[in-house]
């Protein structure tokens, strides 16, 4: 596999992250300026900044669960997934350590936690993965996401999410999105779900693309 492409799943991770996780933690420590808003549009923007930015590159994938859900749906190589997901994980993990030398008080640096119960939580996050990921089918060619639409519609979707979900869930959708976070904090109550309900999100909608656009035979 290039080494191009996988440099450029970190790149894009890491920048998810430290955007992403990074504006939650500039909203604690200076006294709420983004507000909920704020965070989830800046999810929204940088992934679709970064989809232009990467998405003919490596297909701009940036989450475990993505990655997972175009090889289990054939648009992806199994044997190009490892490299993805250790890729990713370097990219975030890089973040959120960055982000703990920069915030050295922040108690939770981004960790998603559950603010209703952990089964409430576990269906919204397969839930809008689902519909994440359906979005991604439809704007992408195989596992590339480039073009006109695709950046405008993934991002908004996430933004979209993330407006109205995150209170609840976090709205996370990603699983190394929670996962780097967690780890570096020392957060890792309910970390489960955020691992685990992105990728069964993401896989259910592979059916779902398939019955609602049937293949020429």
């Amino acid at each position: 596999m290039p080494l191009n492409r996988l440099l450029a799943e970190a790149l894009g991770t890491f920048t998810l992250l430290f955007a992403g996780t990074g504006a939650i933690v500039i909203n604690g420590v200076s006294g709420g300026t983004l507000g909920h808003v704020g965070i989830a549009l800046t999810f929204g923007l940088v992934v679709l900044a970064l989809i232009y930015t990467w998405g003919d590159v490596s297909g701009a994938h940036f989450n475990p669960a993505v990655t997972i859900a175009f090889a289990t749906g054939g648009r992806f190589p199994w044997r190009e997934v490892p490299g993805y997901l250790a890729a990713q994980a370097v990219g975030a993990f890089l973040a959120s350590i960055v982000l703990r030398l920069l915030f050295p008080t922040d108690a939770r640096l981004g960790a998603t936690l559950p603010a209703g119960t952990a089964g409430q939580s576990f269906v919204l996050e397969v839930i809008l993965t689902a519909i994440l990921m359906l979005t991604i089918l439809n704007v992408s060619t195989g596992a590339k996401e480039k073009g006109i639409t695709a950046g405008i519609a993934v991002g908004s979707v996430i933004g979209l999410e993330a407006m109205f979900a995150g209170p609840i869930c976090g709205a996370s959708m990603n699983p190394i999105r929670s996962l780097a976070p967690a780890v570096v904090s020392g957060h890792l109550e309910h970390l489960w779900i955020y691992l685990t309900a992105p990728i069964l999100g993401a896989v259910l909608a592979l059916p779902l693309y398939r019955w609602t656009r049937p293949q020429p035979q």
